[in-house]
């Protein structure tokens, strides 16, 4: 009888208090890896994604680019060799979002805006309010680099 009402309390308990695995806390996201991005004397940390792209590229840094203009909503430089990918179709490209577009062309969104292209996720910038001011609309020198 004890073991009955036991689970019946559980069955209700787990209704009434559902888990859900999204606030859950995921494994390798308290500690994030950050890396320094500077353009023009400029820094902003840089959170990346836990995946197979980003540790490859950690493995190239200190890295200097020199990213070009494109559509006035991105900056992008093509890397000497090719990283691991995972491409997805992000739908909405945030500003401060860095990327990956194919196998080595690295991809800095400095607008928010709506696409159909495929994309594997490196980073995003954590303070990214100043970004569109900072790279203005030419091509730019930046740096990537370890935070100390």
């Amino acid at each position: 009888m004890k073991k009955r009402l036991f689970l019946s309390f559980c069955l209700i308990a787990n209704g009434v208090f559902p888990v859900h695995a999204n606030n859950l806390p995921q494994p390798g996201k308290e500690n994030p890896i950050k890396i320094k991005m500077t353009i023009h004397q400029q820094s902003y940390d840089v959170e990346l994604e836990d995946n197979p792209t980003t540790k490859a590229l950690i493995k190239r840094l200190p890295l200097t680019l020199t990213m070009q203009e494109l559509n006035g909503n991105e900056k992008f430089a093509d890397l000497s060799s090719t990283l691991p990918i995972s491409p997805i179709g992000p739908g909405t490209i945030h500003e401060g979002e860095l990327m990956l577009y194919g196998r080595q062309t690295l991809v800095l969104f400095y607008q928010t805006f709506q696409t159909s292209y495929s994309y594997t996720s490196i980073g995003r910038i954590i303070a990214s309010d100043t970004l569109q001011n900072t790279v203005g609309h030419s091509n730019i020198s930046v740096n990537f680099s370890m935070v100390e």
